[in-house]
């Protein structure tokens, strides 16, 4: 029998995989027009990484550009047994086509199609929001997502640096308007702000999920509330190390956010800058926290759980889970 820390084992883990950025699954060959691309920067802050997004999405001014990021996404996918994808995409990252949202979905829906018809994941989009957007340009957003009624897309999100405030009460009509229309609503919080980011994410925008979330344990108040209330956290282990959220794996407060009750999925946040994959963070974390098959079960469970796929869709991954769990 294979230890659980084995990365075939946790490759063929039945999973999803809920905080992705698109923006960080751009290949360099194509960001890079085919030519020889110089690798990505060193991403040491979050300043740095939204910066460098804005430049690497900048030059994808093509359809069949977007069509090769998202074939390529599923391909990753695959290899790493994620049944589903919730694939959060902020429209203020690409110049060519923030104005053209339809097309931008339609460009990349075609490939996610191929590969669910193929038996890859399935994927939804998640269009999000900038903490720099006014509360305006947040309801124009909202407006243009309900008007496209697009089936890939399947929630709100927000996402940038919190550092200058989360200016979360600016936000909090359109992600109202937007959950009264069906759509699901994930926030970036407890990343660069604090425990209060946290907390109003949940309270002022209603979010189902809480991406990153970690610096919730300065808080042991609202550690206890995200477990009785079941708030999911969307956890980038090592996208937190990189940032300087934590550091390092070892002190991450993962496992103790787990133990105390909440749940947790692991992600990669934006892999290809920073050669990462989803199996080699289970991996790790297995390592770090000292998980066996069953934690690592749990936490597959809660992304699974989590995920915005519709029910029965959830239901199938579940089921897939238990018997492979079952073995």
């Amino acid at each position: 029998m294979p230890k659980a820390s084995d990365r075939a084992w946790i490759a063929a883990l039945p999973k999803a995989e809920v905080h992705l950025h698109l923006e960080g699954c751009v290949p360099a060959q194509v960001a890079g027009g085919g030519s020889d691309p110089a690798p990505p920067p060193a991403i040491t802050s979050l300043a740095e990484l939204l910066s460098y997004l804005d430049w690497s999405c900048g030059r994808i001014e093509r359809a069949d550009q977007l069509s090769e990021i998202a074939r390529q996404l599923g391909q990753r996918a695959r290899a790493a047994g994620a049944r589903h994808l919730d694939v959060i995409v902020n429209p203020s990252h690409w110049p060519h086509w923030r104005r053209r949202l339809g097309a931008m979905v339609d460009a990349l829906n075609g490939p996610f199609a191929e590969a669910e018809q193929d038996g890859g994941a399935s994927v939804g989009l998640c269009i999000s929001l900038s903490r720099t957007d006014s509360s305006g340009e947040a309801a124009e957003l909202v407006d243009r997502l309900l008007s496209l009624a697009h089936p890939r897309v399947v929630g709100l999100s927000i996402d940038g640096n919190e550092a200058e405030g989360s200016h979360n009460d600016r936000f909090a009509s359109a992600f109202t308007r937007a959950g009264r229309s069906g759509l699901h609503r994930c926030a970036h919080a407890g990343e660069s702000s604090g425990a209060q980011g946290v907390r109003e994410a949940v309270e002022l925008l209603g979010a189902e999920r809480i991406d990153h979330g970690v610096r919730c344990v300065e808080d042991p108040a609202l550690v206890e509330e995200l477990a009785r209330r079941g708030v999911p956290l969307d956890i980038c282990p090592t996208s937190n190390v990189i940032l300087g959220i934590v550091e390092d794996l070892a002190s991450h407060p993962l496992d103790a956010l787990r133990r105390a009750g909440v749940p947790v999925s692991i992600n990669t946040d934006d892999p290809l800058l920073y050669g990462i994959d989803l199996v080699g963070e289970y991996e790790r974390c297995a390592a770090a926290f000292g998980w066996g098959r069953a934690e690592l079960g749990e936490v597959a469970r809660t992304s699974i759980e989590s995920c915005f796929a519709d029910p029965d869709r959830r239901a199938e991954m579940l089921g897939e889970l238990d018997r492979y769990l079952a073995r």
